[in-house]
């Protein structure tokens, strides 16, 4: 039986179409200039891996491939947010480990910790290291946990707060808890960004006034900053995981007491500044790195109107940029460590620097586990 003539011509004209969609993609991937930094995503992007045959044997070397590929695939952000719009309007209310979450809520699911120990460890050896200073650890809940009623039923979620009473469990030195605090001030106000996985002021104000407390420090009422809304199109970086346009985006507000005589100095850059944000950040995508300007090993901020004399070091991930803000109205300096990126420990500053009174250890319990800033506290 002779083959239907049409229906070999469609098929030839269909094979010539899918094979100059592959070719111009192929040409595409080759000829377009390979980014080092997704903005969107706010992280680098992998790198063409180097081939050795014990990566290639050790399956490191196609892993890191793929990775480089998946990275680089033209219009890679059009696509993924077209994967994201069509599985939510399909009903689906997890993508890739964010929940879609009710009032525009995207949220960041909390994998099942490996690493308790060694952080348990590295807390553990930095407190013994200090000579002098008094040391205390806030593990802030994200919102996961305090906004848990807004996840979508039945969503499998494991429990942060049992982490963090593990890790408080052991540790010899001063613990606060800051979940009570958030949790009464989250019918006030938003505490954490709908489209990012940080806290917003609000929330960081929130867990102020606990450090507060503990500390014995009278802390700011509200009333006392000067609060104001410097971005309504914020799209953070759980936004960047699906890419849908049609997503609410965030708004920034920042706190600022104006009668604060600040000197900020970031040393990785040797520059000096008197305010806590760099503005410019809000005409690019990763606006939140308006907070202390962004990633620096290490800051040296003085008040010289703080209602104390007292000094604190704050070592930290990001989700201290904004509460550092309320604290240095307490503290004549203020000194900011990123153990990621800052060499040789801090206890080494600190013991030197016996004027230092209080040291504080701040970090969200989402990437806790992951953060490679742990390894570097002591």
């Amino acid at each position: 039986m002779k083959e239907n003539r049409p229906s070999k011509i469609i098929q030839s004209i269909t094979a010539v179409f899918l094979a100059a969609f592959v070719l111009l993609f192929a040409v595409a991937f080759l000829i377009t200039e390979k980014q080092e930094f997704s903005e969107g995503e706010n992280r680098y992007l992998e790198k063409f891996p180097e081939f050795t045959f014990s990566s290639l044997k050790e399956g490191k070397y196609t892993e890191k491939l793929q990775s480089y590929l998946s990275d680089h695939f033209p219009m890679r952000n059009l696509f993924m947010g077209l994967k994201a719009e069509t599985e939510i309007a399909l009903g689906k209310r997890e993508i890739g480990g964010v929940y879609i979450a009710k009032d525009g809520y995207l949220i960041e699911d909390y994998a099942a910790p490996k690493n308790t120990d060694k952080i348990v460890g590295q807390f553990e050896k930095f407190a013994e290291s200090l000579e002098g200073a008094e040391v205390s650890l806030m593990l802030v809940p994200t919102a996961i946990t305090i906004y848990g009623e807004k996840l979508p039923a039945l969503a499998p979620v494991r429990s942060q707060l049992q982490t963090r009473d593990e890790i408080y469990g052991r540790l010899d030195f001063s613990t606060i808890d800051c979940y009570d605090a958030l949790m009464g001030a989250k019918k006030d106000n938003e505490l954490y960004y709908r489209t990012d996985h940080h806290w917003t002021g609000y929330g960081a104000y929130a867990a102020y006034t606990t450090y507060c407390e503990a500390k014995e420090i009278v802390p700011l009422p509200l009333d006392r900053f000067e609060i104001t809304e410097v971005s309504t199109d914020f799209k953070g970086t759980v936004y960047s995981k699906l890419n849908d346009a049609k997503i609410k985006a965030d708004t920034i507000t920042i706190f600022e007491n104006t009668e604060n005589r600040l000197t900020v100095y970031y040393e990785d850059k040797k520059e000096t500044a008197d305010s806590l944000y760099n503005f410019e950040y809000l005409e690019k995508k990763d606006k939140y790195s308006m907070f202390l300007n962004n990633i620096h090993p290490f800051i040296e901020i003085t008040n010289e109107t703080a209602d104390s004399d007292k000094e604190l070091a704050v070592i930290k991930d990001s989700y201290a940029n904004c509460m550092v803000p309320f604290l240095v109205n307490h503290y004549r300096k203020v000194y900011v460590f990123d153990t990621r990126y800052y060499r040789g420990g801090p206890s080494k500053f600190i013991n030197e620097n016996r004027q230092i009174t209080d040291v504080l250890l701040l970090y969200n319990m989402n990437t806790l586990d992951n953060d490679t800033g742990i390894g570097g506290i002591y």
